[in-house]
């Protein structure tokens, strides 16, 4: 009977192998070059490194298949590319984004503190809907509160549930999370990610402070 139970368990919990040092390492290289090109190259620039990173992702997923983190990195990467390329060419990246993210929450839907729920839950807020791509308010709010429940401190569930807000005209609510993702601790070997979601942070506040004035 004991063993019927272990199957059973089996049959319903996700599975993924943990990173070693080495994909560890990888793994870090590409959430440094993420930020460098997010927050340091110029615009005109940023679709081109996108699409480059984007290939070592999917080299990173090959890597080490079952393991959520790169799936979330190769969702993260393909979202952050398809905002710089922007328009219709968009959407294939988008879609291919979203894959990687649910695949991701598949295995460990807290793995990476709940990033695969912010990942997503912002795809969700602003891809546009139905019929052109799968955008959805109320899924996205569904998404983002998972994300806080993972990681109710967090410097990108905060700011993200808070763009969010701001989405739906909720300023004094999007100004409390915008705060509270202010006190968010620092990530280590993540500084320029911190310094760059900082500046995000404090031109919400500017544009709610501008839609109340």
């Amino acid at each position: 009977m004991k063993r019927l139970v272990i199957v059973s368990l089996l049959a319903f919990t996700p599975f993924s192998w943990a990173l070693d040092p080495a994909g560890n390492q990888q793994l870090s290289n590409l959430q440094q070059r993420w930020a460098q090109i997010q927050y340091q190259t110029p615009k005109a620039q940023r679709a081109d490194a996108f699409e480059r990173l984007s290939g070592d992702a999917a080299a990173f997923v090959k890597q080490h298949p079952g393991t959520p983190e790169p799936l979330i990195w190769e969702g993260i990467i393909n979202s952050s590319w398809a905002g710089a390329v922007g328009g219709l060419g968009a959407l294939g990246k988008v879609k291919a984004a979203k894959a990687s993210l649910e695949q991701a929450l598949k295995l460990d839907p807290e793995a990476l503190q709940g990033s695969a729920y912010t990942s997503l839950g912002t795809l969700y807020d602003q891809v546009p809907g139905w019929p052109i791509g799968f955008g959805d308010a109320d899924k996205a709010d569904e998404l983002l509160r998972q994300a806080l429940k993972v990681n109710p401190d967090g410097i990108d569930s905060n700011y993200f549930w808070a763009d969010h807000l701001y989405r739906q005209k909720r300023y004094p609510e999007a100004t409390a999370a915008l705060h509270k993702a202010l006190q968010a601790p620092p990530r280590p070997g993540r500084e320029l990610a911190d310094q760059g979601r900082r500046a995000d942070i404090d031109a919400l506040l500017k544009a709610i402070k501008d839609k109340q004035d």
